[in-house]
């Protein structure tokens, strides 16, 4: 079976690639927090963001449309989520269609909050998408438990990223007998199949998750993670963090001064 990890392009020789986990973690998360709380009429912001970004991506060498490609997974759940923003405001309309006699109007407000939430969640899932696909996960894992992140959840993500693949496995061969014995046939027994079939999944899954367990527990398994990645700080990796707060802090002041 062909996977496709999310961290495929994690060994790729680059600037971005070669910095400490610890430092992507800090610098991506810094930067997700300038973009969430900008304000939501100020393009000049999401522009400077948009470059410095692209200009990330330029530095790690992964190629754009893997990048691209992965945002778009998230788009749909994007705009569900921001589509009633349209119509939940007073005020001022404006016409968002008009064909003869027919014509959608939204509120003026709506439609800022709208483009506003559609261009931070997808700035958010590019950074989002840099970080995963520059660091291989185990060592991004074993950087959250150096920063101290509740073990709980690094465990979880943890077996996650391991048998995900054996899930994802067992839901491909199960698609294939059900194609090998549907030939034809209705569009509403297709659906039961399915049904039935993601029923059968989360049973196998739940119990090939118990037998896991018990292995594991049978040899030793104290419910800690023996990590072997060992983090030193170099002056590149302070320089890179102490460049990207400057720019962020600098596109603040910036917006300040000539966004208003």
């Amino acid at each position: 079976m062909n996977h496709s990890f999310i961290d495929e392009h994690s060994h790729i020789d680059s600037a971005l690639h070669r910095l400490d986990p610890r430092i992507k973690i800090v610098s991506f998360v810094a930067l997700l927090f300038f973009i969430i709380f900008c304000r939501p009429d100020s393009l000049l912001s999401f522009a400077l963001y948009s470059l410095l970004i692209l200009l990330l991506i330029g530095i790690s060498k992964i190629p754009v449309y893997y990048i691209l490609k992965r945002c778009l997974i998230v788009v749909p759940f994007i705009l569900m989520t921001s589509l009633f923003l349209l119509f939940g405001n007073q005020g001022a309309t404006i016409t968002l269609f008009h064909i003869g006699n027919f014509q959608i109007n939204v509120a003026a407000a709506g439609w800022t909050m709208f483009l506003s939430v559609m261009i931070k969640g997808l700035l958010s899932v590019l950074c989002l998408t840099l970080l995963t696909a520059s660091t291989p996960f185990p060592q991004l894992l074993a950087a959250l438990e150096n920063m101290k992140f509740p073990k709980l959840i690094i465990m979880i993500l943890s077996f996650m990223y391991r048998y995900i693949f054996l899930i994802e496995d067992e839901a491909m061969k199960m698609w294939r007998a059900m194609k090998s014995r549907s030939a034809g046939g209705s569009c509403w027994l297709h659906l039961k199949a399915i049904a039935n079939m993601i029923g059968i999944l989360f049973i196998r899954s739940y119990e090939r998750g118990e037998t896991v367990y018990l292995a594991m527990c049978s040899r030793g398994f104290d419910g800690t993670l023996k990590r072997t990645y060992h983090f030193d700080l170099r002056k590149h990796d302070l320089a890179f963090l102490f460049n990207i707060f400057i720019v962020l802090i600098s596109i603040t002041i910036l917006d300040n001064f000539l966004g208003r």
